[in-house]
């Protein structure tokens, strides 16, 4: 027994039996003063204490949260379901395919624009009359000699000459070969050309019955109308004051006929196809 502890006392009847101190125990109590005891845990150091007071603070926390979240979103919903059904709700909108298309802007009309005045039309100067290539036969002629007249008038008028020329060459040619571009029986040469018809007197050929051997033209230009036409009129023009003479008078001093009064008779008709023919 130490010293400084007095004597035990006598175990009453009501005092507990002393408990069996562990050897631990024992070595805390040497020495004068008590060893001092480990402090005890109290609610909060102790392993259930701390799972009780997290268990508190996540409640509270929670709760702070849900208040929190109420004021933006039904009060049923946490923030994670509040903002997981927000992102839902955007993502059908944007992929809805029963849209409302917007409205289409009716198109604004043009403003009128200056209707430019017309532009009048330039009249068209009136064609000249085209006389057709086979003009009709007029004083009982048949086409061909039509045709035979007009290419002695052409002729006329392209040289010039007045009216009265081309009566007494077309007259003059109704007399010769009755307006027929004739071959001669005498020169079968004339034959390889167009011809109408043949006569026999002498060499003369042609609309004029022209003699080639007198100087007028060989056989093949005297075969053709407008040629001889033109050596009749060369030689009409260079007889002295042939304008003042009659039909006849001009035709036998071109001619030197054998019936120069034969020319006369031809007269009108001829003045008749000149007139149809200018």
């Amino acid at each position: 027994m130490h010293p400084d502890h007095s004597d035990p006392q006598p175990l009453s009847a009501t005092r507990p039996a002393r408990r069996t101190i562990d050897p631990t125990s024992a070595e805390r109590r040497v020495g004068r003063h008590r060893a001092p005891e480990p402090p005890r845990r109290g609610p909060g150091r102790s392993t259930p204490g701390r799972i009780a007071v997290a268990t508190g603070v996540t409640c509270c926390l929670g709760l702070v949260g849900v208040v929190g979240v109420g004021e933006a979103a039904p009060p049923d919903l946490t923030v994670s379901e509040a903002l997981a059904d927000r992102a839902a709700v955007e993502q059908r909108a944007s992929r809805d395919f029963t849209r409302v298309a917007p409205p289409v802007a009716a198109p604004t009309p043009p403003a009128p624009s200056a209707t430019p005045s017309p532009v009048p039309a330039r009249k068209k100067a009136p064609r000249k009359a085209v006389r057709p290539t086979h003009p009709r036969p007029v004083a009982g002629l048949d086409q061909r000699q039509m045709d035979n007249a007009k290419a002695v008038v052409d002729v006329g008028r392209d040289m010039k000459l007045p009216r009265r020329a081309l009566v007494v060459a077309v007259a003059t040619a109704m007399q010769e070969s009755d307006l027929y571009n004739l071959a001669s029986d005498v020169l079968p040469e004339s034959f390889d050309h167009p011809h109408q018809g043949s006569g026999s007197d002498h060499d003369s050929v042609g609309l004029f019955q022209q003699r080639p051997s007198s100087g007028w033209g060989t056989v093949a230009q005297l075969m053709r109308p407008a040629y001889a036409a033109r050596a009749f009129y060369t030689a009409l023009a260079e007889v002295p004051g042939w304008e003042d003479m009659s039909v006849t008078g001009a035709a036998q001093a071109v001619q030197v006929s054998a019936f120069p009064d034969a020319y006369a008779k031809h007269e009108d008709r001829a003045t008749s196809v000149v007139a149809a023919l200018t």
